[in-house]
């Protein structure tokens, strides 16, 4: 006689097997991996970006030791055309363009990066801690954060910078001040959405502190959108250093700096290099930083625009094989 098959009792607890939940450990977190990155060098724009972003970087660091001039010496005759000793043409001053814009790059680019970096640290810090800890805190955190963001974002600038004095290093403060608060607001949304997950629940439950359940737990999720964000942000710093620059908030004569540089050209019309060879270095730079934003963007985000038309092109030239 065969034993009764047993069926749970209505209402019981099911009795199904436990993988880690009970631990509060159902759920782990999810890091992209490296191979996410490398796809960003697939986008030809993306490597035609990372290419130029990776020269101008090389220049910047490395301009003072190869350039044929002084970039402050009045050493060439005014107004020079391009050509001879001369490669890009002398300014009103007798100076040497191409050394002036290649030493530029040496100022603004390594400024423009520890701008963002320092943006990104504080930003990251405040929604971090408004996102993990809720309450009171985040709404401090985050009426001050509304509060930077209700300007405008240049006219803010060109205030606390005139507030400061001309000054390129005023400049930067004045740039770090409103460029941190976007950091601020998408950390704290994706810290909003981790800090329920389960193994960081867990983490709190095992009496895990709260700065290491955000660097250990929390912090790997979130650095991919900043990293996007911060490689779209070079170009807005290096756009809004070279702006002050140009208005006489930031850099000021004789240093060679582009904004200032294009700022000079103004009443020189004539010469028209002392313009445009500043004006194409911001362009290049820019679109470079752009271009590898937009390629680690599509990588991150498989729902971005880029990605699904790179997805769409590939299922095409496989329905032609």
């Amino acid at each position: 006689m065969s034993a009764p098959s047993q069926t749970p009792q209505e209402g019981a607890p099911s009795q199904e097997p436990v993988t880690g939940a009970a631990a509060g450990l159902e759920e782990t977190p999810v890091v992209r991996p490296a191979a996410r990155w490398r796809g960003a060098l697939r986008s030809p724009l993306g490597v035609i970006g990372a290419v130029i972003a990776l020269i101008w970087v090389v220049i910047a660091f490395t301009a003072h030791l190869w350039v044929p001039f002084e970039p402050t010496a009045q050493e060439l005759p005014r107004l020079q055309a391009p050509g001879g000793e001369a490669l890009l043409g002398t300014d009103v001053n007798g100076r040497d363009v191409f050394s002036r814009l290649m030493t530029g790059a040496t100022v603004t680019i390594p400024l423009a990066l520890a701008l963002v970096v320092a943006a990104l640290l504080i930003g990251t810090v405040v929604g971090a801690v408004a996102g993990y800890f809720g309450g009171w805190v985040d709404e401090i955190l985050m009426r001050l954060t509304d509060l930077v963001m209700a300007f405008p974002t240049v006219i803010l600038a060109m205030v606390i910078a005139a507030s400061l004095g001309p000054s390129l290093y005023n400049a930067v403060i004045a740039a770090i001040v409103v460029s941190w608060p976007q950091y601020a607001r998408v950390t704290r949304s994706i810290v909003l959405g981790l800090r329920s997950q389960n193994y960081v629940v867990a983490g709190r439950m095992l009496g895990i502190s709260p700065m290491r359940s955000l660097l250990v737990d929390i912090l790997p999720n979130i650095l991919g959108p900043l990293l996007v964000l911060a490689t779209l942000d070079i170009g807005t710093a290096i756009l809004l250093l070279s702006g002050l620059s140009f208005l006489g908030l930031g850099a000021q004569p004789p240093t060679a700096e582009w904004g200032s540089m294009i700022s000079g050209a103004i009443s020189n019309f004539d010469a028209w290099w002392l313009g445009v060879f500043p004006g194409l270095a911001i362009l290049t730079v820019v679109m470079a930083f752009n271009f590898m934003g937009d390629s680690l963007r599509d990588t991150m985000d498989p729902n971005s625009v880029g990605a699904v038309a790179r997805r769409r092109r590939a299922a095409k030239k496989e329905a032609v094989r």
